[in-house]
């Protein structure tokens, strides 16, 4: 992007900053492009006898019509079930990474020994549960990328790289690292305390109701969930459109990772996650 003065640099920055995970068309930040490789398959390993062979050819068989490219994660702790396609491959995060963003602010105040302020609180609430760009953006900056950078390389989340210039939006975030800060918000771990969890958790479970799409499709009854959604286009790849989930109940507690990019709607991603959502839900009640 080519500006001819420092005021409007800034400008553009900042209306970058606060409409990524909005649905805005974005032509001039160069997107991520991962590198051609053969199309890789599901891979999956359980402990539970024939889950494993199940959830591939479910998933498989979910994502045989979909265009664009999806990169699937799940990991349930109660059977010892792992699933993943495209791992390491490469996002624009979108709102997705507004999770990543309050875990470092609460990972920060932890090594402070301090709460979090009224105003940070009110800030990280509307951006978790409305996906409120303005409070990222201001957040993203209190932090810093130094902090934020810190607390990836605590969570070891080597895979994401945050966005430059305040471009929060244009993280680069994989299923890899994503399912790992998923299981740091669902287990006893040295990285976040129980209260910072309990706090992650609490407004992941509160999205706004336009916004609880995604990884929640298809759950049994009485499944808990708590969820965090992203979606953006821009001049390549079309529509990023991204859901991160957690679950507990039926005897399972397991995390859903979908990204996905290259789709022609929002709409055309959502039903895409949902495909999937909708068979490992399934298939774990099921076994």
């Amino acid at each position: 992007m080519t500006l001819r003065t420092p005021i409007r640099a800034r400008r553009a920055r900042g209306l970058l900053a606060t409409t990524l995970g909005a649905g805005i068309l974005i032509t001039g930040v160069a997107a991520a492009t991962p590198a051609a490789a053969a199309t890789p398959t599901v891979s999956c390993t359980s402990a539970k006898a024939g889950l494993a062979a199940k959830l591939k050819k479910d998933i498989t068989a979910a994502l045989a019509t979909r265009k664009g490219t999806v990169a699937v994660g799940l990991y349930d702790r109660s059977t010892d079930t792992t699933c993943t396609l495209r791992a390491s491959t490469a996002y624009d995060s979108a709102s997705v990474v507004k999770v990543t963003v309050l875990s470092a602010l609460l990972w920060d105040a932890q090594k402070a020994h301090r709460a979090l302020t009224t105003r940070e609180k009110s800030l990280a609430t509307a951006m978790i549960t409305k996906s409120d760009n303005a409070s990222t953006s201001t957040l993203w900056k209190q932090l810093g990328l130094t902090k934020i950078r810190a607390f990836l390389t605590a969570a070891g989340m080597t895979q994401t790289k945050p966005g430059a210039n305040g471009y929060w939006g244009l993280t680069q975030i994989t299923v890899t690292d994503q399912q790992k800060l998923l299981k740091l918000l669902t287990a006893r771990n040295a990285v976040l305390t129980d209260t910072s969890r309990a706090y992650v958790n609490k407004l992941m479970a509160g999205v706004v109701s336009g916004q609880r799409w995604g990884t929640p499709y298809g759950r049994p009854a009485g499944v808990s969930w708590h969820v965090k959604n992203g979606w953006l286009s821009r001049a390549t790849h079309g529509w990023r459109v991204h859901s991160v989930g957690t679950f507990k109940g039926g005897g399972h507690d397991y995390a859903i990772t979908v990204l996905t990019h290259g789709n022609s709607t929002m709409s055309y991603g959502i039903t895409t996650i949902q495909g999937v959502a909708k068979v490992i839900h399934r298939d774990l009640a099921g076994s």
